[in-house]
């Protein structure tokens, strides 16, 4: 169905001669459950690059880049209805909050008080309780622009909602620009009492095209010196640890399969890689606020190349590890173990429990903002 989507989108009677013009449009995703409609929203550029996302999680629905040929792919894992989204498991493409990643024992205090929330991942709280954001109806709003296009997404998430406290004002804003094949991801978040709060979006990655078979001859570099090890639950110990001399060492490329068999209990633990890297942070930069490059990695084969920047203190580098057989995605084909990875902008996993980690603490006076930037090319 989005193939067919972008296919009428981008046809004209010239089409063949004339440049794809920047286009965004509107479209009936499909009925949810409860009868309610989500919307598909189409952004294509001037450069090759399409979007597909839903108001149903502010979900990266597809994202078509072209390779070294000039051919493009579907390169996110995903459905192709809105009913296939409300059963997934797997988080695909969605926008994670109130808290990204783990909570320990789904338990956090501040201010004095204890919080108790869902435990839904063993006895850990994951991505945001049994419900999270990437389950819930968003608020769409066209963003007028004259160098790119942008779709804002708002949701407005009550004091108790999945036991957390106080109103949190969500909004993420996709941004395709005209003349760049990058995805930029705005996130705010404002609220009328102290809470936690972690987002980050969910996308899994295959640069050969989604369905294609498994990441492990992917090339990846990670700009982070530093991890946070886990338990066997995948909960950070507190420690930050040199990736030198490790499995964990991205700082040079490397394909994402060349080290993940070895017997590190690390890799033993998460079945793979399912970590969160510290990423180092520019001195000379010449604002902070800007983002910075985090990750490249790069696909042998079609020669697409992704560079996430961010202003986010960590990484979540994810291999698929729960990915198996029984998963169909988009025209039904097949998502197997290690199909997709993920490259995840976030602060910490469990922050709210470990003093030294960076804050995850949102009040009026302090509200979240970051921003994430997945750009694409081609080599």
């Amino acid at each position: 169905m989005l193939s067919f989507l972008f296919a009428t989108l981008m046809s004209s009677p010239s089409s063949a001669n004339v440049p794809p013009q920047p286009s965004l449009q509107v479209r009936s995703f499909g009925l949810l459950t409860s009868g309610q409609t989500a919307d598909l929203y189409l952004l294509s550029n001037a450069t090759g690059m399409q979007v597909a996302l839903t108001n149903y999680g502010a979900t990266v629905v597809s994202l078509k880049v072209p390779d070294r040929s000039n051919n493009s792919a579907d390169v996110v894992l995903g459905y192709d209805t809105p009913k296939e989204y409300e059963t997934d498991k797997s988080y695909f493409g969605g926008t994670i909050g109130r808290y990204a990643n783990r909570i320990a024992q789904g338990e956090f205090s501040f201010g004095g008080q204890q919080f108790t929330l869902a435990k839904n991942h063993g006895n850990n709280s994951l991505h945001g309780g049994v419900r999270g954001f990437n389950k819930r109806i968003w608020t769409a709003n066209e963003i007028p622009g004259q160098q790119n296009l942008a779709v804002e997404f708002t949701y407005v998430s009550p004091d108790g909602e999945e036991n957390f406290p106080s109103t949190l004002t969500t909004k993420v804003r996709f941004t395709l620009p005209h003349d760049k094949n990058e995805l930029e991801i705005d996130y705010t978040a404002t609220n009328d009492q102290p809470t936690i709060a972690n987002l980050t979006n969910h996308s899994y990655f295959n640069l050969s095209g989604e369905g294609s078979g498994d990441i492990l001859s992917h090339v990846l570099q990670l700009h982070a010196a530093t991890f946070t090890p886990i338990d066997s639950t995948l909960i950070p110990s507190g420690e930050i640890r040199s990736v030198q001399n490790t499995s964990f060492d991205f700082t040079q490329p490397h394909p994402i399969g060349s080290r993940i068999h070895q017997p590190d209990e690390q890799l033993q633990f998460a079945k793979g890689y399912d970590h969160n890297w510290v990423l180092n942070k520019a001195d000379d930069a010449s604002d902070k606020a800007d983002p910075q490059l985090a990750a490249i990695a790069s696909d042998p084969n079609s020669g697409r190349v992704l560079e996430v920047l961010t202003t986010e203190p960590g990484i979540q580098f994810y291999t698929g590890n729960f990915l198996d057989d029984t998963i169909r995605g988009k025209a039904g084909k097949s998502y197997p173990f290690r199909s997709g990875f993920c490259l995840e902008t976030q602060h910490f996993p469990d922050s709210p429990n470990h003093p030294d980690f960076p804050s995850t603490l949102v009040s009026p006076n302090n509200p979240l903002h970051s921003k994430t930037i997945f750009r694409f090319s081609a080599k």
